[in-house]
Parts: structure tokens; C-alpha cells; sequence
């Protein structure tokens, strides 16, 4: 009975043994079949360590493919500090060469970690000390590539294109607007080490890096660098407390260029206080407008069909009296009788008080609120203010008639713009944007923002009627400085008090001009700003009107804009050149060419007593006074 029990426990044993090495084959059969993947994947985890390598940002450009924002590629050092060898060695070498203290770097070379990206000390490093640092050849000391943000033109649209943090995050502008999209994809270089950080026998991998999508802005750059340009000398000229331009394609909403002072270089950010970054004037900047205005007013008065501006008339005394206040026209003892076209020709602001009243308050704000005043406009950037209209309920008869030229509402250049634009395409309200399209790497458009028509503000016909208006104003009005021969020119001046403390101020003025080229088939409207301009006239007509001609010029030229024939002749005045059509004196003997020829200059080239040819050619319009080449023969 006793051998039988111990017989029966051995053979139980056995199956026993039996039954738990099946079960360990198949526990192997199934980790090695069936959780292999998920095995390898937690040992690489374990075992492998990360050389992080920065993608390069998605590169920001302009309409033409000019690239504003690139990206150069630098090193940053990176320690593992299990592989250091010589600790108190490499923590002196190191602090030396980047300039920190020793104790300062023994932080990072005696931190008990896998990977210490050394920083920021050790970011984005010149050349120079990277090749110092790597002809130590220290082990367990890295240098690896990383990206850094660069704006080839510095300045250049700073405020819109903005900058980018030490870990290449965008922080305003265009770089933090579509951060998600112009942030790439990191790489590594993938290495495997034992707990202690020992390097194992393993091979490395490398996982390469993927750069963002590019932006392509609705800006020209030749537009922009004649804003910049321009800008510059203004504040050389005037030393304003501020200046700003902006021009956008009325027919899209398309800004071609956009700038102000002061600005910043976006490569070296960290130089200028928050105020100066922050500041994106054409979008931010909130004030009266003056008498661009009047724009809008009179837009509302023809649509209302409250005014012909050919037929009806006013008187202008000189001043008014609304409420108990006097408001005076800037010319002391009045215009007289005018038409309303020479109302807006002259910006008389009592004959805009009439034109307030013909309209009434609840008119004239509501057409406020339809071009999109008191509201932002929804341009795809940040920062942008919304303005400050009256409530209705408290504008009374004083409200109405100083909104009617101008004073007592605050609006943003970039509202200014957009409405303005909305009155000479034809009546049609458009969101003025600044990015055109996003791009792959390999060109392909990924997406593509179109024109986003908001609403109709005013007809055709109303729209057809400002543009002669405005077209009148440069060529007979306060605009005559902006005029250019041959191409047809529209705009409007602006020179608006300043409020601080509820109180206007003396001798302190924003001086504007709001032009539009070419005036009967618009392409681009321009707003020009000078705040507070000191050694100058204090008329807009002196001081804006002359340098948005130049910039209007630029605008031509970069929009390969025709001269037309139908411009309004200009009403000359004693100190303005004066341009009259060449005549045909080809044939013709040189005494008689020299009688056709008195009001120009004559160089004569060749032998022969009659004119064979002629510099330039008979009927383009020139300046008297200017030279006109004569080539002799028989």
C-alpha cells in the first residue's frame, strides 16, 4: 500500500512537470509568435535613445515667390552624460566656450539623465564654436543640426510676418497665425544603450526630418519696398509720433503691401520692447479719420439720391453753427457758392454738416455699419481693433454732423481701406486677406483662400459716380499733388484733430490720403497716415498727397497699370508742372519745328536743314520745359 501511494505521487509529479512544460513552450510559442512585435517595440523603447534634429519651418513668401522668411540651418550641442568620460574636463571646456559658468554647465554634464539638450546656451550656435566643441571629440557630446528662423529683408513687414521663438514656435504675425501649418515634422538620429548609458553594439537609425508647408502672401514685394521706402523718409522728414500705408486690390480684398513706424528687425526680436511687436498699426491702430471720410458720406448721400453732386449747390460761409457749436471750414471766410462736387473737391465741412442732415442719423449710421465700421473685418491676422461708432441712442444733431466729416468716430486704417474699396469695385464689401495660398514642398497648393464677398453696400451706378468724384478731387481739388499725367488717379485728403483726455489737441494732427489707381477701372487703393508730423504744413495736401504719388508711381509700375486717355485735365497751380502734348515737327525745316517747339527744351543731332525724326514722339504728353531731341537730315 505504501509503494503503491508513492508510486501514485511520482506519477502525478510528472504529469504535473508534464502539464507546466507544455505550458511554458506554448508561453514561449505564443510570445515569440504572437506578442513579438509588441515585445521589440517596448526593448527599443527601452534601449534606444534620440538625437532630436529640428525640421525646418514651412518658408513664408510673396505673391512672386520671394521668399521673406527662410530658414539656416545651425547646431545645437546635446550631452548624454552616462557617456561622458571626463566630467570635470568636459564641463570646463564646455563653459568656457559657450560662456557660462562652470557651475552652470556642471548642471547639465552631471544631470542623471539619457539625453540633456544643453539650452540655451547651447542653441543655435555660430559655426565657430561648433567646430571648437567638436575638435575636442568628446564622447557622449553631440552637435546636432537645428533650424533658425531668417528674414532675408530684416524690417520688412515685420509687424505681419512676424517672429518665431528659440524653439522655432511662431509668437505673432503670420508666424504664429498659421504656426500649425509652417511647424514641420522633427527627425532623430536613433542610438541604443544599456541602462547606464553604454553604448550597445546596435546599429543606428536615422529619421529624417519633414519641413512645413510654405505660405504664399497676397503682398508684392515691389509694392511693399516702395511702402518701406517711403515710410522711411517720412520719418526722416517729419519725425512723426507714428506713420502707416497700406494698399489692398479692391476687387478681392488682396493686401499688396502694408507697413508702419516704428518697426523692428523680426531677426533680432528680442532687441525692441513688447509695445513695438505688438503694435501692427494698419490692423491696430484706432482713430478719427478726417476727412477720408467724407468718402463714405458722400457714397451714402449719392446712393440715398439726397444729392447730385453736378447739380445741387451750397453756400459756404465759412463756418456753422450746430448745437451751439461753431464748426468752421478750413478756409476762414468760406468757398461761396459751390457745387457739391466742389464741396468734396474742397472738403468743406459745412457743406458736409448739410449732407449729415439730408442723410439723418439713423441713414447715415446705418450705412456705417454696412461698409463695416465698429467691427472688425476679420483679416487673417492678429491683433486687429474694431473701432468705436456712436450707439444711436446718443447721437444727437452735433453726433451727426461731425460724423459726417469725419470727427467724433474712431476707426482702423484697415476698415478704412475696405470700405473705401467696397465704394469704387462697384459696390461689393469684400474680407481683406493677407495670405494667398499654402504650398508643399513640391509647389502643389494645398489650399487656397479666394475672395470672401460679404455684402453689397452700394449699386453700380452710385459706385461709378465716386470714382469721377474722386478722380475730380486730385485733378481740381486738395489732391492735386497726388496727380500723375496720363493715368488716372483718385483720392481724397485727410486731416483729423486728436483726442486726448476728451479734449482735442492744438497744432497735433493725423494726416491721411486715400488714393485709388486707376480711377475709372480701380487695381489698388492706397492709405497713407502721418500722426503728429512736425516741420511741415500742417495741410494733408503738402505733406501726404506728394509721397502717395510717389508710392503710386511704384504701385503703376509694379501693376503694369496703362497711361489712359480720358483723365481729368488738372487745374494748374503757379508752382506745378505743367504738361502739354509734344507736336509733329518730323519734316518739317528747323526754323518752323523750332517755332512749334517754344514751350521745351531743343538738343539737335545730325547734319541736314529738316527734322527727320524726334525725341519723344509727337503727342506724348510731357512737362514744358522738358528737352526734346531733334535728329537732322535731308
Amino acid at each position: 500500500m505504501f509503494f503503491k501511494d508513492i508510486d501514485y505521487r511520482i506519477r502525478l509529479v510528472l504529469v504535473i512537470v508534464i502539464i507546466l512544460f507544455c505550458f511554458i513552450v506554448f508561453r514561449v510559442f505564443y510570445i515569440q509568435v504572437f506578442s513579438y512585435d509588441k515585445l521589440s517595440n517596448l526593448a527599443n523603447d527601452l534601449w534606444s535613445r534620440n538625437l532630436p534634429l529640428k525640421a525646418d519651418r514651412g518658408l513664408i513668401l510673396d505673391r512672386n515667390g520671394v521668399v521673406l522668411a527662410d530658414n539656416i540651418t545651425t547646431t545645437s550641442l546635446v550631452l548624454v552624460p552616462n557617456q561622458i568620460e571626463d566630467k570635470e574636463k568636459v564641463s570646463q571646456v564646455l563653459s568656457e566656450i559657450l560662456g557660462v559658468t562652470k557651475e552652470e554647465m556642471d548642471k547639465h554634464v552631471y544631470k542623471e539623465t539619457s539625453i540633456e539638450r544643453v539650452h540655451p546656451e547651447g542653441r543655435q550656435l555660430s559655426y565657430e564654436k561648433a567646430d571648437y566643441i567638436n575638435s575636442f571629440n568628446f564622447s557622449g557630446v553631440y552637435l546636432v543640426k537645428e533650424s533658425k528662423r531668417y528674414y532675408p529683408y530684416e524690417e520688412l513687414l515685420s509687424h505681419s510676418i512676424g517672429y518665431v521663438g528659440i524653439d522655432n514656435q511662431g509668437l505673432s504675425g503670420i508666424e504664429l497665425q498659421y504656426d500649425d501649418v509652417l511647424t514641420g515634422e522633427d527627425g532623430a538620429i536613433k542610438y541604443y544603450s544599456d541602462a547606464k548609458g553604454n553604448t550597445l553594439d546596435l546599429s543606428q537609425v536615422y529619421v529624417e526630418s519633414k519641413s512645413g508647408d510654405n505660405v504664399v502672401l497676397t503682398i508684392d514685394i515691389n509694392i511693399q519696398k516702395s511702402i518701406e521706402r517711403e515710410l522711411n523718409n517720412i520719418v526722416d522728414m517729419f519725425n512723426p509720433d507714428m506713420v502707416l500705408a497700406l494698399v489692398m486690390n479692391p476687387n478681392t480684398g488682396e493686401v499688396l503691401g502694408m507697413g508702419s513706424r516704428p518697426d523692428f528687425n523680426s531677426n533680432h526680436y528680442q532687441d525692441y520692447s513688447l509695445e513695438e511687436l505688438s503694435r501692427n498699426l494698419p490692423i491696430w491702430a484706432s482713430y478719427e479719420p478726417g476727412s477720408t471720410f467724407k468718402i463714405i458720406t458722400t457714397a451714402a448721400a449719392i446712393e440715398e439720391k439726397v444729392v447730385d453732386l453736378d447739380k445741387d449747390t451750397f453756400y459756404d460761409t465759412g463756418s456753422v453753427i450746430v448745437s451751439g457749436a461753431r464748426i468752421g471750414c478750413w478756409k476762414a471766410k468760406g468757398h461761396g457758392f459751390q457745387t457739391f462736387l466742389q464741396v468734396l473737391e474742397n472738403s468743406c465741412n459745412p457743406g458736409f454738416v448739410e449732407l449729415g442732415n439730408r442723410l439723418g442719423k439713423e441713414v447715415l449710421f446705418s450705412y456705417l455699419d454696412r461698409f463695416g465700421f465698429g467691427k472688425k473685418t476679420g483679416i487673417d491676422l492678429n491683433g486687429e481693433s474694431k473701432g468705436i461708432v456712436f450707439n444711436l441712442d446718443r447721437v444727437g444733431d452735433l453726433e451727426l454732423a461731425t460724423t459726417a466729416f469725419g470727427q467724433g468716430v474712431s476707426v482702423t486704417p484697415i476698415q478704412q481701406v475696405t470700405a473705401v474699396s467696397a465704394v469704387v469695385n462697384g459696390g461689393s464689401l469684400y474680407t481683406p486677406y493677407i495670405v494667398k495660398e499654402i504650398k508643399n514642398n513640391k509647389g502643389e497648393i494645398i489650399s487656397k483662400n479666394d475672395p470672401i464677398f460679404v455684402r453689397k453696400v452700394i449699386s453700380e451706378e452710385t459706385s461709378l459716380k465716386m470714382r469721377s468724384a474722386l478722380e475730380s478731387v486730385v485733378a481740381r481739388g486738395g489732391g492735386r499733388y497726388a496727380y500723375i499725367d496720363g493715368y488716372r488717379v483718385g483720392g481724397k485728403t485727410g486731416t483729423a484733430q486728436k483726442v486726448e483726455n476728451g479734449k482735442y489737441l492744438e497744432n497735433n494732427y493725423i494726416m491721411s490720403f486715400m488714393a485709388v489707381v486707376p480711377s475709372n477701372n480701380p487695381e489698388a487703393v492706397l492709405y497713407l497716415a502721418i500722426d503728429n508730423p512736425k516741420n511741415t504744413a500742417l495741410l494733408s495736401s503738402y505733406t501726404t498727397a506728394p509721397v502717395a504719388r510717389r508710392i503710386l508711381l511704384d504701385i503703376i509700375d509694379a501693376l503694369d497699370i496703362k497711361k489712359q486717355k480720358g483723365q481729368i485735365e488738372k487745374v494748374y497751380q503757379w508752382n506745378d508742372k505743367v504738361y502739354t502734348s509734344i507736336p509733329n515737327v518730323v519734316g518739317m525745316d528747323v526754323k518752323n519745328a523750332k517755332k512749334k517747339l517754344t514751350d521745351f527744351e531743343i538738343e539737335y543731332t545730325g547734319n541736314g536743314s529738316k527734322v527727320v525724326e524726334q525725341s519723344p514722339v509727337a503727342h506724348e504728353r510731357v512737362s514744358k520745359g522738358s528737352t526734346i531731341r531733334l535728329l537732322l537730315g535731308e
